[in-house]
């Protein structure tokens, strides 16, 4: 089959595109035909070997911690899921990836794929839905009519929190550039500060419960958003080699999380697909042997939005 795999640390050059053995199901693991898996930032990081204290792998390895596929084998013990089944999962780090033509995943990580969607666009989902969820309602515990500040609401993580917040029924403040503006208003923020413009402290009136940054800010900037939040509030970060800043005088928590596999959370979000209440974003497709370019962008930071990479279409 085809794989994407590094053999060293390094720069996009090391990813090769290769021809490996299938790989054959363990106990407890379903083997799937993968149609679409995605690029998320820190896989570059991982490629690059910025990660290795957090994340230690054996090489050679596969990216792609995203799948979307149909399940085309099973090994001893699994009950549940069925050969033929399109399902979704978010992939451990240190695990090989979906950028093949097959991968294997616990079966107790599978969750169903949606039906409204072509299966490979799917594979958008899992990492950056689950991020949003998780920070909204394990680490922040939002709540109707609470006030919550996205900063960073135009990348992908983004565009999910705002949709979840604001069907959760918060007041949803939310910071964009030019470009993202108009999308992140129509998917529901009540108000919109442009960064690039606006200095966020003095542009957010009233205190917020919940601030989840998902932005790229300069430590002392972050530290200075602690004074938008409400007496035992609470910060949510997802860079979590920049500490979330608290105030523990006023009790407000400053929470730094790690994105955690959750069948049962992902199921719910692809329902919410399959509702029309949740709008996937596919900001470019490339095909698995392009992966590398991908990389090669993002080291150099001219790469944006989700990009969806099709391993094999549905």
């Amino acid at each position: 089959m085809r794989a994407i795999r590094f053999h060293q640390y390094g720069g996009p050059e090391v990813l090769r595109h290769e021809d490996v053995d299938v790989p054959n199901p363990s106990r407890g693991q379903v083997r799937v035909r993968v149609a679409g898996t995605s690029f998320n930032g820190v896989e570059n990081n991982i490629r690059a070997g910025r990660m290795q204290g957090p994340m230690p792998m054996a090489l050679p390895h596969t990216p792609g911690v995203d799948v979307a596929g149909v399940v085309d084998a099973l090994g001893p013990g699994v009950e549940g899921p069925a050969v033929g089944d399109a399902v979704v999962a978010f992939l451990p780090f240190a695990t090989d990836g979906a950028a093949a033509d097959h991968v294997l995943v616990e079966a107790a990580s599978l969750a169903p794929a949606p039906t409204s969607v072509p299966l490979a666009e799917a594979a958008v989902l899992p990492t950056v839905g689950l991020t949003a969820y998780q920070a909204l309602f394990v680490h922040a515990d939002l709540r109707r009519g609470q006030r919550v500040l996205v900063n960073g609401a135009g990348g992908a993580v983004g565009a999910y929190a705002v949709q979840l917040a604001r069907a959760a029924g918060a007041h949803v403040v939310a910071t964009a550039g030019p470009t993202g503006r108009d999308r992140v208003r129509a998917l529901g923020a009540d108000e919109v500060v442009d960064h690039t413009t606006t200095d966020l402290l003095t542009a957010v009136g009233n205190p917020v419960d919940v601030l989840l940054n998902l932005a790229p800010v300069d430590p002392a900037t972050y530290a200075s958003l602690v004074a938008l939040v409400a007496d035992d509030g609470v910060v949510v970060g997802t860079t979590v080699w920049m500490p979330a800043p608290s105030d523990e005088p006023r009790g407000v928590r400053g929470v730094d999380m790690y994105v955690e596999s959750d069948a049962a959370q992902l199921a719910e979000l692809t329902a919410r697909v399959d509702r029309d209440e949740l709008r996937l974003f596919v900001t470019e497709r490339v095909a698995l042997e392009d992966l590398p370019d991908v990389h090669a962008r993002a080291e150099a930071g001219t790469l944006s939005g989700k990009v969806l990479v099709v391993v094999a279409q549905d």
